[in-house]
């Protein structure tokens, strides 16, 4: 037997798509397929194979290091993989050994741009069939799980800001090697602050359209191309769908849109907030809503003008508040992230909700009978990964739940309101996660106390950085 079928590891539904995938690789038009999993920082990782391997690998698995599993965001190994657990107090994780990743069939798809190639997402497990437990993927599907257990599905939309810019010098010398090494030297296909002007759109209407027509053959269900406020950023917004499928849709974005460009002389970044003049911060808002799994209703729609949600919709956005701190550095889980939160901003600085205003971190927008009752959660940034940010949304909004929490007063002045300060730093935000009890039992404390460990190493190597601000205040005064 396969190890898919020994282990049990596929739902029927992913057993018919297997059927589906091995009938298209057999055409012949295909030649490699890429093995992709989401990793620790919600980026792609994985192995290519010639398509007669494939086949096979697709119940087999295909082998991973688990060292991937000990790589900060510079690809540097932050834990000790070969002493006795490696570094995890897991014998599975130790010696850099063998991990597998699985196919889960339901994901393939062809890339437009490289039409021999195939590309399915994968879950990983140990070689003895367990899930390995820092798997962000096998951890949303924990909080998915949980929150069908109480009766209802999450249904997620995104709106993701980016920056697309020109490269002028990919900066490819041998001097330009590192861990990170040199970014590439790039220039503006706009200068910004003309916010929706179908000028401005029309200026970077090619590169728009190279990414647009690709989003759409992967079959994202991709609403509107925006430009939005500062210079060479833009907006894509997706419609929303149900469980996982919105945190899938997000990391093959983010891949899709850094390949398509790099092929054709751009460089796009989800980095927060780039370094370059007049720069505006990227945001990554979250729309959520539940929904019931009898009867498909959308469970966040009020029952009277006066109520800004159901109660069940209420007392979840109770639980996104009490963990608010806690749950920052999910949702904003770079250094450079934290350069977003600042008064005044369109983005958030406190935990706070209120109806239909852009100032707060929880925008309600709901109304009686209105299908699309739901919460926008605007302190996320574009570098998160998602089946993480997701994950504690779903958390929180159900411990709100199971505790019924009381829903405190709107703030109709955001950045007047007196209420608990978001995170200003990651190593403040760290902090939070660590102690914020209901994320620990989610999560699980192993996952928790790896993730901080993860970025604190992150924070670690910022802190021992000589910054150009250091030398320009302090070099010629002292």
């Amino acid at each position: 037997m396969s190890f898919v079928d020994t282990h049990g590891l596929w739902t029927s539904s992913q057993s018919d798509a297997y059927l589906q995938v091995l009938e298209r690789l057999k055409k012949g038009d295909i030649e490699v397929v890429r093995f992709s999993f989401p990793d620790q920082h919600g980026l792609l990782r994985g192995k290519t194979l010639v398509v007669d391997e494939a086949i096979k690998a697709l119940k087999s698995g295909v082998t991973l290091t688990t060292t991937l599993f000990a790589k900060d965001t510079s690809h540097r190994t932050v834990f000790p993989v070969y002493e006795n657990g490696g570094g995890f107090d897991m014998p599975e994780m130790q010696g850099a050994c063998d991990t597998l990743m699985v196919a889960d069939p339901e994901t393939f798809r062809t890339l437009p741009w490289a039409p021999h190639t195939g590309w399915i997402l994968c879950d990983v497990y140990f070689t003895n069939g367990n899930a390995v437990p820092f798997g962000t993927r096998h951890l949303f599907r924990r909080a998915l799980e949980q929150l069908s257990g109480e009766g209802y599905d999450f249904v997620s939309g995104l709106e993701v800001e980016f920056h697309v810019f020109k490269i002028t010098n990919e900066n490819l010398g041998l001097e330009h090697s590192g861990q990170p090494g040199i970014a590439p030297d790039i220039e503006l296909l706009s200068r910004g602050y003309q916010y929706l002007t179908e000028l401005r759109y029309d200026a970077a209407d090619e590169v728009l359209e190279k990414i647009r027509k690709d989003v759409l053959a992967l079959g994202l269900p991709l609403r509107s191309l925006e430009v939005e406020y500062g210079p060479s950023q833009f907006e894509f917004t997706f419609a929303p769908t149900k469980g996982i499928q919105a945190a899938d849709d997000m990391v093959l974005f983010r891949s899709a849109v850094k390949q398509i460009c790099q092929r054709n002389g751009y460089h796009a970044t989800f980095m927060c907030r780039p370094r370059i003049p007049n720069v505006v911060s990227s945001g990554w808002h979250l729309h959520q809503s539940l929904t019931g799994k009898t009867d498909g209703a959308n469970a966040f729609v009020p029952e009277t003008v006066d109520s800004p949600l159901s109660v069940v919709g209420q007392r979840y956005l109770a639980g996104l508040l009490a963990h608010a701190q806690g749950a920052t550095a999910l949702a904003t889980p770079t250094i450079n992230g934290y350069r977003r939160y600042r008064p005044y901003s369109n983005a958030p600085d406190r935990a706070i909700w209120g109806r239909d205003n852009r100032g707060v971190m929880l925008r309600v927008l709901g109304a009686p009978g209105d299908p699309a009752s739901r919460i926008e959660n605007r302190i996320g940034e574009p570098t998160a990964n998602p089946y993480l940010y997701f994950a504690s949304q779903v958390f929180s909004g159900l411990d709100g739940m199971r505790r019924a929490l009381n829903l405190p007063p709107s703030a109709d002045t955001p950045y007047e309101t007196q209420a608990a300060a978001l995170p200003r730093t990651l190593d403040v935000a760290i902090d939070a996660l660590r102690t914020d009890e209901c994320l620990r039992e989610g999560f699980g404390g192993a996952f928790v106390d790896y993730f901080c460990k993860l970025k604190e190493a992150e924070v670690a190597r910022f802190n021992l950085e000589v910054t150009e601000w250091e030398h320009r205040e302090y070099f010629e005064m002292f």
